[in-house]
């Protein structure tokens, strides 16, 4: 923008973002190609494989890690909050659904038994309500002023809070699309109710920043007014950007969630009309 700075642009190609990344694409590849092969019985290729959507849908994911991590937006993210905020949602909310929609039942069949294993150790921290908690409860003190600013100072608590984000996120995002049956599992009214308690708080928080009456940040406050935005301005555009995305992801998950409730009471009521027929 002519008459005001613009940020500085660059990749931010680290290695252990890198190295992750490849580890999990080959485990996953291995794992999509093994379910593939699966047959049921003499009848063919099991039904129920993995198809290609799952592969786009993973690839979709990890495009989104690395367009958080690697691409101009983890450079852009320490000269602009809304860039940050951006960054923030790729990782707490679109990349771990993307990961968790590109499994299914067969895919994950040979490690079925240690998720409930581990599920039936972790007790509570396995429960839908500390999900909550944590994305919750993390979203908003990363967002206190001096977490945040540390976080920006400090490469290690960055990676941190990143790591955090993630974890939340995809614990998150796991009671409500994961494709394992688990004990906790939410039914009837449990997926809205899980939804609307977490996102009307993380919904408040990107209220409170976008209507704040001054800078709360001091790490933004001292940055250059990049692209003609103030320190301000630049905090609104993200407490926006956090309240729409969480609005608009709630809107379509509970899209998703009813009609996969719908395939899955037609599948249990043809299962017991071949069970009365047998």
């Amino acid at each position: 923008m002519p008459g005001y700075p613009s940020p500085t642009i660059s990749w931010s190609p680290t290695p252990s973002v890198l190295a992750g990344v490849t580890l999990i694409t080959v485990l996953y590849v291995l794992g999509w190609r093994r379910a593939r092969a699966v047959r049921d019985g003499d009848r063919g290729p099991n039904p129920h494989r993995p198809g290609y959507g799952r592969l786009a849908l993973f690839a979709a994911g990890i495009a989104t890690v690395l367009a958080a991590l690697v691409s101009p937006i983890d450079s852009l993210s320490d000269q602009l909050l809304v860039i940050h905020m951006v960054q923030h949602m790729l990782l707490l909310d679109i990349a771990p659904i993307l990961l968790i929609l590109s499994l299914n039942k067969v895919l994950l069949r040979p490690v079925t038994r240690r998720v409930h294993w581990l599920e039936r150790r972790a007790g509570f921290l396995a429960h839908p309500v500390f999900a909550v908690v944590a994305y919750v409860g993390l979203l908003w003190a990363w967002h206190v002023p001096a977490m945040y600013d540390l976080a920006l100072t400090h490469n290690t608590i960055h990676v941190l809070e990143h790591l955090c984000f993630s974890a939340s996120g995809t614990l998150y995002w796991w009671h409500l699309l994961s494709p394992i049956r688990s004990r906790h599992r939410l039914g009837g009214m449990g997926p809205i109710l899980y939804m609307v308690s977490s996102k009307v708080l993380v919904g408040l928080l990107g209220i409170v920043l976008a209507f704040a009456p001054t800078s709360i940040y001091p790490f933004y406050a001292h940055q250059p007014h990049y692209w003609g935005l103030s320190p301000g301005q630049d905090q609104s555009m993200a407490g926006l950007v956090m309240a729409l995305e969480q609005s608009v992801v709630m809107g379509i998950a509970l899209v998703v969630v009813f009609m996969r409730s719908l395939t899955e009471s037609e599948r249990d009521a043809q299962r017991e009309e071949r069970l009365e027929l047998a």
